[in-house]
């Protein structure tokens, strides 16, 4: 008998997974939330999406140990970045950039909810007070989060948080109009990720450093104001599901956003412009 380990052994016999849909993490994060400038962060989702009113972006960088089974454990580098949204009336953030360590994450999660994960490499240290971490791709260190530990928050340890992707796949053929276009429905889909943190502690003095990258232009979402960054520690739980297909031309615009596909761009006018 020959063994082919292309093909998943689905009989009875096949030893069975621990655990349901939702997959248990231990992490360490650094949690920062700033205000850009509003028109930027409207003009940075698809639709149905609307727009936070403080125009809020979030950006995380977790040091990961993923427990997939009792006898599996994967360990990661993971940065996600989010425009503050809503859908229907429930706050949660659009995943505008996932860059994270390991092939086996980033091909799941990009098909299986639409996540806009790239490969990169990451940096975590704690030096006594100070925390740093650091995502770089193409040779750029184009994110880097910085500050140093400080007193216990008073603030929630246990809470959920919700994050918007789009799940879909470009044409094999483009359009009579040569616009792309996709292959099956473009559908939304929302992340659930819930938190249970055992420690929540102030970040001091905290920077968040974007640096020119053709790939990863995340320096086009300026900081206008650190609002608060905080280092957590403990545990969480993700899962996700599909909200509802979305016409394609919606998304159509934004889809270059999960490609290294370097682009020229879109003008947006600032009101803090006209005002000075």
């Amino acid at each position: 008998m020959a063994r082919l380990r292309y093909v998943k052994n689905s009989s009875g016999d096949a030893p069975a997974k621990a655990g349901g849909s939702k997959i248990r993490h231990s992490v360490q994060s650094i949690r920062a939330f700033y205000e850009t400038e509003p028109e930027i962060a409207k003009a940075l989702l698809p639709r149905p999406l609307e727009p936070s009113p403080t125009a809020e972006i979030f950006v995380q960088f977790a040091n990961v140990a993923m427990h997939l089974s009792e006898e599996r454990t994967v360990e990661i580098g993971a940065a996600t970045v989010g425009v503050g949204c809503s859908y229907e009336g429930r706050p949660g953030y659009y995943v505008l950039a996932m860059p994270m360590e390991g092939e086996f994450v980033v091909i799941g999660g990009r098909e299986k909810y639409g996540e806009p994960k790239k490969l990169a490499e990451t940096a975590f240290s704690i030096d006594g007070d100070r925390v740093n971490a650091k995502v770089t791709r193409h040779g750029v260190t184009f994110l880097e989060l910085d500050g140093k530990l400080g007193e216990p928050s008073d603030g929630p340890k246990q809470f959920t948080e919700h994050f918007y992707c789009y799940k879909a796949l470009p044409a094999a053929v483009p359009d009579a109009n040569d616009n792309g276009g996709f292959d099956g429905d473009v559908l939304l889909t929302m992340l659930t990720w819930e938190r249970d943190y055992t420690s929540v502690r102030h970040i001091e003095d905290g920077r968040i450093i974007l640096r020119e990258a053709p790939r990863d232009p995340l320096i086009d979402v300026p900081v206008k104001r650190l609002r608060r960054m905080e280092f957590a520690e403990g545990s969480s739980r993700t899962g996700g599901e599909v909200l509802r297909s979305v016409p394609g031309e919606w998304l159509q615009p934004f889809l270059v956003q999960r490609y290294d596909d370097p682009q020229e761009g879109i003008e947006v006018a600032l009101g803090s412009e006209r005002q000075s």
